[in-house]
């Protein structure tokens, strides 16, 4: 990255969320090392990696925007997938997305590198993330993808009912959190009176972080610290299948446009506990802030990782990716404006 380079991007959105995907990278810049999630700690050691400072020219502006999101294509971790791939966006480097996955199937089989059936049907796209295997399953009509099945890790409820305080409201809160590749808090909005409307995207990032940085070690597992707070929205409780809204505030203050992949496999985990969902009963039909949808499921019960814990599941995320373009950014060592962010 000490000289300048152009580097090719494709750019899509799954169900309005941005996925930037980059397939080529510079020369030497992915690190030495076995698997995609040592890979990705191995970045994380190091603030001036090369791909840390990629990251940032590409999420950021002037090539980006606070809400940019993407992925570097990288090996597998061994013949059993067809790529690896680093998540980022503008803090930093994520261990799950599940509307990458979902944006990354129609990539592979649109590029051709996972070829498609010649007649309607279905393909496996399968890929090494930080936080393990994960599939997205691509039906095809007449060559063309029509929708992406993201098939995640093992999710699951990590602790239920934990009181927090949000100081700006006066009141404490109840939270649950779940696992899906991710750590999220998940909060009914009914307890602040707040409906879930684009007008209220800023409220919202000020209640994420406050609830987040109030939650603090108390929402870490493991390795995972919180990665988002998911604020979700239910009118009618006796439906069938199960409706919410949601928007899901991740890292520091970036709203997912989509209802969010990953975010709604730990949603599927709290139903799951709460017995409201279970493997082959009922769905999930959960929408975004922007008005797009995702329909989850439970495919399989599974046992909790977690002694005595509530059971987990492995869940099903079905969404729509669309092109958005082809780009090619010049990269200059010497620019003199570094990648910001405004917000």
């Amino acid at each position: 990255m000490s000289s300048s380079n152009w580097i090719q991007t494709e750019d899509w959105h799954t169900a309005g969320e941005p996925f930037r995907i980059v397939s080529d990278l510079p020369v030497n810049a992915l690190p030495h090392a076995a698997s995609v999630a040592e890979r990705r700690f191995a970045v994380l050691k190091s603030p001036n990696h090369p791909l840390n400072i990629l990251r940032q020219q590409l999420c950021l502006e002037p090539r980006g925007h606070s809400d940019m999101y993407g992925g570097f294509i990288t090996p597998p971790d061994d013949s059993g997938a067809h790529f690896g791939v680093l998540f980022w966006h503008a803090e930093g480097f994520s261990t799950a997305c599940g509307h990458g996955t979902i944006a990354l199937g129609y990539w592979a089989v649109t590029k051709g590198l996972v070829r498609a059936p010649e007649a309607d049907g279905a393909v496996d796209v399968i890929v090494d993330v930080p936080s393990g295997r994960v599939v997205a399953t691509v039906a095809v009509k007449q060559g063309k993808p029509v929708h992406a099945d993201f098939i995640n890790v093992a999710s699951y409820q990590l602790e239920k009912g934990l009181s927090v305080d949000v100081p700006s409201r006066g009141v404490s809160v109840i939270a649950d959190l779940a696992f899906g590749g991710a750590v999220y808090a998940t909060v009914n909005t009914a307890q602040f009176g707040l409906r879930i409307e684009p007008r209220n995207a800023n409220e919202f990032i000020a209640l994420g972080r406050e609830i987040k940085k109030a939650l603090g070690a108390r929402a870490y597992y493991g390795t995972y610290d919180c990665y988002g707070v998911i604020f979700f929205q239910e009118d009618d409780k006796s439906a069938d299948p199960v409706r919410q809204k949601n928007v899901t505030v991740f890292a520091d203050g970036q709203i997912d446009r989509s209802p969010c992949g990953s975010g709604t496999c730990a949603r599927l985990a709290v139903l799951l506990a709460e017995e409201r969902l279970g493997a082959g009963r009922s769905k999930l039909i959960h929408e975004s802030i922007v008005g797009s949808m995702f329909e989850g499921e439970i495919v399989s019960e599974e046992q909790s990782p977690i002694r005595g814990g509530a059971p987990a599941c492995i869940p099903r995320v079905r969404g729509h990716a669309n092109l958005v373009g082809k780009m090619n950014f010049f990269i200059d060592p010497e620019d003199p404006v570094l990648p910001f962010t405004l917000r």
